[in-house]
């Protein structure tokens, strides 16, 4: 049994928490860098660092030609992001039951806003989330809480700790908890522990089984 307030809604994070598209990153990140003449990252680095939206992230890796750099990117990226996207075990089966127990279910993504719902489209996922935000759709991307605001916006529900946000990285967890909700960190080996000591998660998860028992428990204690 666990103390965590119900779900009236479940934001998630996308990369890393409902999806595996880390090789069509890597790849276009690596194409990027040798158009500047930059060492390559392996995948494993590229999981690790990747974490901020691209405007937020490219102009420190960048400077002046972040934009130049965005469009290389998105070049490389677009060519495979769809073929070479994997759902993470048993996410198809948790975003059915949570639809079914009628949790609003929404997406706060620091990946582009076009390219997260081309893939959510590919998935054929689309009917399931109330709205999906990526990185440009709101004023500031996450760990602002502008998005959480958007994702929410029309469904009835306000930030509170029944709104839950469920991510694998420490800026998930900030963006939740800046937002007042309900931070959940699906864990990975990608990030350290000591990442998350200043914005510490409400409850840990290792699959989607996991997340779905944690619904599950918190409706009981109602």
């Amino acid at each position: 049994m666990n103390d965590l307030t119900a779900p009236k809604a479940i934001l998630f994070d996308w990369d890393n928490t409902l999806v595996d598209n880390w090789a069509s990153i890597a790849g276009a990140l690596n194409a990027t860098l040798a158009k500047f003449d930059r060492p390559k990252f392996t995948e494993r680095e590229v999981r690790g660092m990747v974490r901020h939206s691209m405007r937020n992230s490219f102009p420190r890796m960048f400077g002046d030609r972040w934009g130049e750099a965005r469009d290389i990117f998105y070049a490389n990226f677009r060519a495979d992001h769809l073929a070479m996207l994997k759902p993470l075990s048993g996410v198809s089966d948790l975003l059915k039951k949570l639809a079914g127990m009628e949790v609003i279910l929404g997406v706060v993504s620091n990946k582009g806003g076009e390219y997260l719902r081309r893939e959510i489209s590919h998935l054929d996922w689309a009917d399931y989330f109330h709205r999906a935000v990526g990185a440009g759709d709101a004023v500031t991307d996450k760990p602002e809480v502008g998005p959480v605001d958007l994702v929410l916006k029309d469904s009835g529900i306000e930030r509170s700790k029944a709104v839950w946000f469920i991510g694998d990285a420490a800026v998930d967890l900030e963006c939740g908890i800046r937002a007042g909700c309900t931070p959940i960190l699906r864990i990975s080996s990608d990030e350290p522990a000591e990442a998350h000591k200043d914005w510490p998660p409400a409850a840990v998860v290792n699959s989607s089984e996991d997340i779905l028992r944690l619904v599950v428990e918190s409706r009981q204690t109602i």
